[in-house]
């Protein structure tokens, strides 16, 4: 390059060549003659020094002499321009060389990022695909939201009624009742708006429902056990010959011996015959067997009454009950004392039963049914 630069420039100038003096180009003089003497020599060395300082060569001189000293320095600064230039062009050429680098550097930075961004476009394209499936499950669980809600809260009442119905207390359904109340309260939907007026009214209701005396009624169930086996029945003999004087009481003792013979002659004839209407001949003509089989049948629907109350199941403790007062008025002596007793007991645990149904909240189990029934249907049949 620096050839290239000093081809380039200009040729330095050429000094001028000096002026001759015109006593160069003139020609020789002639040489004195021998004869001459010593005037000779001393003539020509003036010549000769005249001709050596004339103007015109000090003038050539000079100019060869600033000519020269240009020359150098244009020298100098054309080296100097070609020091800069070769400091130039190597600077140059390293530049060259990184921006090289750096290019490829930012191409295989290119190379990297279009990966990275062709990594994220299916990373978004998965991110939207798992948006849309989401939005599918928050829709279909917003859908089914009020379904679940009235499927548990109906869970929650069924489980409190049969732990009410188990253990013959109220408290268990009207704890379930005051859940349901406040979780319908939190959710806000318009749409169970009937089953919160459902639940507020089986809340009266339990809360002005009396608990069955469970205990009252077993024991007059245990007391009429008790008192079958002394029961006399509609053919018992005996009993009524020794309750009949009890129950037609005899005037006093009479004062004379003929009243008095009479009178035991009137007891004894009514020993030996009694006349008396038969309304079930069924009744008057048990065996003793059959008595006997009547009464632990009686046992048996007491029994059963009682496993029934205690089960709080008091349909089949009415059931049987109803059987035991049929089976009382029929079979045994209905003007006995201990019959009427029996039976007083017994009607007195036939009302005590009647008024012992739990509360129920069926009101709220069937609005609930029908909230999950409305919830659980498509969209479009709403």
């Amino acid at each position: 390059m620096n050839n290239e630069q000093s081809r380039a420039l200009p040729p330095a100038p050429q000094p001028a060549p000096a002026p001759v003096p015109d006593s160069a180009n003139a020609p020789a003089a002639a040489p004195p003659a021998a004869g001459a003497g010593g005037a000779g020599p001393v003539l020509n060395y003036r010549r000769a020094r005249r001709s050596f300082v004339q103007p015109g060569l000090v003038i050539a001189w000079l100019v060869a002499a600033v000519a020269l000293t240009v020359s150098l320095l244009l020298w100098q600064k054309l080296s100097s321009m070609q020091e800069q230039l070769a400091r130039q062009s190597a600077e140059a050429g390293s530049r060259a060389v990184e921006a090289r680098t750096l290019a490829r550097q930012a191409e295989e930075t290119v190379r990297e990022t279009a990966a990275k961004v062709a990594i994220i476009d299916t990373r978004i394209g998965d991110l939207t695909a798992y948006r849309s499936q989401l939005d599918e499950v928050m829709q279909s669980v917003t859908r089914t939201r009020d379904e679940n809600l009235a499927v548990d809260l109906e869970a929650a009442v069924s489980v409190a009624q049969d732990q009410t119905h188990l253990t013959g207390r109220v408290e268990p359904l009207l704890a379930a009742l005051r859940t349901v109340e406040r979780r319908l309260a939190r959710s806000g939907d318009p749409r169970l708006s009937n089953v919160a007026r459902a639940v507020e009214r089986d809340l009266e209701r339990v809360k002005t429902a009396s608990i069955p005396d469970t205990a009252g009624m077993l024991a007059r169930l245990d007391q009429l056990l008790r008192q079958v086996d002394d029961l006399p029945t509609a053919n018992d003999v005996g009993h009524i010959r020794s309750e009949r004087p009890q129950r037609d009481a005899a005037p006093g003792p009479a004062d004379s011996w003929w009243a008095r013979l009479g009178q035991s002659m009137l007891e004894e004839g009514s020993k030996l015959l009694r006349v008396s209407r038969v309304e079930r001949p069924d009744a008057s003509m048990m065996s003793p067997e059959q008595v006997f089989f009547l009464r632990e049948n009686l046992k048996l629907r007491l029994q059963g009454a009682r496993l029934a109350i205690l089960a709080r199941q008091y349909e089949a403790a009415r059931s049987d009950l109803a059987a035991a007062q049929s089976a009382l008025g029929a079979y045994f002596d209905p003007a006995s004392r201990r019959t009427q007793a029996a039976a007083t007991l017994l009607q007195q645990v036939q009302a005590a039963a009647k008024s012992a149904d739990l509360p129920r909240a069926e009101e709220t189990l069937l609005a609930l049914g029908s909230a999950a029934a409305a919830a659980s249907l498509p969209a479009g049949s709403k």
